[in-house]
């Protein structure tokens, strides 16, 4: 017999998963809804802390940004939220710059800034071609993808009509969904284009060989015309902690650090373990991505019948360091350029490093310049840096420079305890700051990270860091950063088959089998397929 039993068991407190909650109890009041969380917060992969030496940060350790314009529902979700809010707790966004003209490029060993991409093409260490040459590493992706989907880079096309047309389309006689993204554009680019787009873009896992029906629309959404970003002031974890509170308010249960495993189906419902008591639950949500529900499958026999469909995509690397400092000082790393005033003289005006990112074909291949919870760039005093912004197979070059994976943890914490870790300026302070130092960076890949940073700007030495913490998603039970459709898998049917794959009251949902992979947006897409089948209505745009 059960110890205990429930309306509706959510597993996973990730965005997908307390949006789930809180849309559920709203509709149905009476119902007892409980969230089962293995860690020991609410967010899953927005995680925002911030460092113990600057208060007025807030460092992203997971999720930073949205795309209000090709985004509606996180942002009418902000706007909902925002209604009910007192006005001190508002979640407000600033402008998030991401290529700053004067910012730094460091490729195959040669100095450029960002603006020497299209005014300097000749300053460039690639060897392109006419048509690719003077071109942003953007816009040789996006000309490339016109080729093989033409019509599709039209600005007056919604994301659905291009999801449309990617899902429709052949190339070389074969329907897109059956090749591979790298594939298909090796067969339009060079391969020397090609990877002029990987190391100025910054990722390596964007192009990688992933459903191209998939990748295309998913590229133009996020790259390809003109994209505008925002930020949180207060942190990206703000808005699950927050779904998460009215959840709460409204009778509904949040249980951290509360494993599950051993789910069977009983009783036209479920039974399930956590933290040594058997849970009885009518309705089972597993708001999780695939790592997370193949490690429960593990234990569980009706998720194993579904493994085909959690093996639709697959997890894709990510990883972030954060350093802080005494001063900004890759503001000394700026260029001089010449203006004319409005008297037409010639004047010098200093141009600083300061906001947005720099990139590099190193391992830390991107950094980012953090602001301040204003969104303005730090002038002066404690600063703080995204060091290292890695995907794909940069990530394993700090494998050697951390503790090995899936080591043991202590019960709801994220990450094993390091055996060398980096002493920083405040250790021995008393902190209200515990969860950046529960994800505390190891000596030597602070080091590292200081050698390379001292490399890409072109100095002789970078001052010390304070503070550093890391997190590498790739760890247990994430898998990874985001996910990405399988070649040859039909993603529009997927996705809406996984919600509910089979007869019993079971769910699934989060960003790993949406259209928009890897953005909070695609964890609420699916949310949305979910309620829809406890007749729950969207929210109103």
């Amino acid at each position: 017999m059960a110890d205990e039993n429930l309306d509706i068991a959510i597993i996973g407190g990730g965005v997908s998963g307390v949006y789930c909650a809180w849309r559920l109890k709203q509709e149905k009041p009476n119902d007892k809804i409980a969230v089962f969380e293995a860690s020991n917060h609410i967010g899953g992969r927005l995680l925002s802390v911030r460092p113990p030496d600057i208060p007025d940060m807030v460092a992203e350790l997971g999720g930073m940004r949205i795309l209000p314009a090709v985004q509606p529902l996180i942002t009418d979700l902000i706007a909902e939220l925002n209604q009910e809010l007192p006005k001190d707790q508002q979640i407000e966004l600033y402008d998030f710059p991401v290529d700053e003209p004067q910012n730094i490029a460091y490729l195959r060993g040669v100095y450029l800034r960002l603006a020497d991409f299209t005014a300097n093409p000749d300053k460039v260490p690639y060897q392109l071609n006419f048509l690719d040459q003077g071109q942003s590493a953007g816009s040789v992706i996006v000309n490339a993808i016109e080729q093989i989907v033409p019509g599709i880079t039209n600005s007056n096309l919604s994301e659905e009509e291009r999801r449309e047309m990617a899902q429709q389309a052949e190339f070389g006689g074969v329907p897109l969904y059956k090749q591979g993204f790298w594939n298909v554009l090796l067969r339009v680019i060079t391969g020397e284009a090609y990877q002029y787009a990987e190391d100025v873009g910054g990722y390596d896992s964007t192009m990688c060989n992933w459903n191209a029906a998939d990748a295309i629309p998913w590229y133009l959404s996020d790259f390809g015309v003109s994209p505008v970003y925002k930020g949180f002031s207060n942190g990206f974890q703000q808005v699950p902690l927050t779904l998460a509170q009215f959840f709460q308010q409204l009778g509904g249960e949040v249980r951290l650090e509360s494993n599950v495993s051993n789910i069977v189906s009983k009783a036209g419902g479920f039974e399930f373990q956590s933290q040594g008591r058997t849970i009885a639950a009518k309705s089972l949500i597993l708001a999780m991505p695939r790592r997370a529900l193949e490690i429960l499958a593990a234990t569980s026999p009706v998720l194993q019948e579904i493994q085909p469909l959690i093996g639709t995509v697959t997890p894709r690397p990510l990883f972030k360091l954060f350093t802080t400092y005494n001063s900004p000082w890759w503001r000394n790393t700026g260029i001089t350029i010449t203006v004319t005033d409005k008297d037409g003289k010639d004047q010098a005006v200093y141009v600083p490093v300061q906001a947005g990112r720099s990139v590099t074909d190193l391992p830390v291949r991107q950094t980012y310049y953090w602001p301040q919870s204003n969104g303005e760039a730090a002038t002066q005093g404690h600063a703080m840096l995204l060091a290292s912004y890695d995907d794909g197979d940069n990530t394993g070059f700090w494998d050697g420079l951390r503790a090995r994976r899936r080591q043991p943890r202590a019960p709801g914490l994220d990450a094993a305890p390091l055996a060398d870790p980096f002493i920083g300026e405040d250790d021995n302070v008393q902190r209200n700051e515990l969860t950046w130092h529960q994800y505390k960076a190891p000596r030597m890949m602070t080091e590292e990270v200081t050698r390379q940073l001292t490399l890409m700007h072109s100095l002789s030495y970078t001052p010390k860091v304070r503070n550093a913490a890391y997190r590498d998603w790739g760890d247990d039970p994430y898998g990874g950063g985001w996910n990405s459709w399988n070649i040859g898998v039909k993603s529009w049917e997927v996705k809406h088959r996984i919600v509910q794959p089979t007869d019993l009251p079971l769910f699934i949902c989060g960003e790993a089998y949406s259209d928009a992979q890897g953005w909070v947006e695609g964890a609420l897409q699916t949310a949305g397929y979910l309620l829809a089948k406890f007749g729950v209505a969207p929210l109103p745009h």
